[in-house]
């Protein structure tokens, strides 16, 4: 594809430019010659953006193992529930339903992204179109997104990437909104180490050129699992492992070090819920 055919991805700015960041950590390791994700879709999009990719810095493994636990987490719903709908809440350039499908062949999940609109028109420019996907270009914080899921067959609801750049009282009323109107879902998310906000309250500076958004809400291991007793509909709290990558420190120690009780309220989470 030659540059004038490419899709200029500049309209992405803040919190939504992260998308490309994410994005690009999976193309990599989707093309690594060891990969660790099996993600032709993310190398077919970066391949059709014009953007300075160079400038985020870091392609780290982190960013394609947090997709993988998250497909992990979605593959077991949607085996008990075939026909559920999965809501991508401020999906960014996510391609987890190709991944899901090239795994799950025989399902007919459907898939409902929540984004904000310059993501959605984006998502629709680079993205082939499927009869089981819809879009809602809107905030996930306005919560009347609620209202177009059907909820016949079971619904996942994931926000990958999103809770940790939100006020926290925005986090806990999302959790709580999807807690009562979705009796029987399961959501999954993930947050950074507590210590982040503290620690850079301007945002990681990931390269010269790039500073990744301000993280203002995080919640400890032992946090999260008080969510049981604390948010109503909630009915329990997974805390999902990490997979293993690539590597000596990405095979073994990390996925152990993760596990391991005295540094579990140290680290990020990957959190399950079950509501009620």
């Amino acid at each position: 594809m030659d540059h004038g055919d490419k899709v200029d991805a500049r309209a992405l700015t803040g919190v939504s430019e992260t998308a490309l960041l994410t994005l690009y950590g999976r193309a990599y390791q989707a093309g690594h010659p060891k990969a660790i994700i099996d993600d032709p879709m993310a190398i077919k999009v970066v391949d059709a953006i014009d953007f300075d990719f160079d400038k985020f810095g870091r392609k780290g493994q982190e960013m394609a193992l947090r997709s993988l636990a998250f497909d992990a987490a979605a593959s077991r719903y949607l085996t008990a529930h075939p026909s559920a709908t999965v809501v991508a809440l401020a999906e960014g350039l996510q391609t987890s339903f190709w991944r899901l499908s090239a795994a799950l062949p025989d399902l007919q999940f459907r898939w409902l992204t929540v984004d904000l609109e310059p993501v959605v028109e984006l998502r629709n420019r680079l993205l082939p179109p499927s009869p089981r996907i819809r879009s809602v270009a809107q905030s996930a914080l306005d919560f009347s997104w609620t209202e177009q899921v059907d909820t016949h067959d079971g619904v996942f609801i994931t926000a990958e990437g999103l809770l940790m750049y939100l006020q926290p009282d925005e986090a806990m009323s999302l959790i709580h909104a999807c807690a009562t109107r979705f009796p029987g879902a399961q959501m999954v998310f993930d947050l950074p180490p507590t210590v982040v906000k503290k620690l850079a309250p301007k945002g990681v500076r990931s390269s010269r050129r790039y500073r990744v958004p301000p993280m203002p809400f995080s919640l400890s291991a032992s946090q999260l699992a008080d969510l049981a007793h604390t948010v109503p509909g909630v009915r329990a709290v997974h805390d999902l492992p990490m997979p293993a990558g690539r590597g000596p420190f990405f095979a073994k120690v990390f996925p152990r070090f993760w596990q391991w009780r005295l540094t579990r309220n140290f680290r990020g989470a990957y959190t399950l819920l079950e509501f009620g």
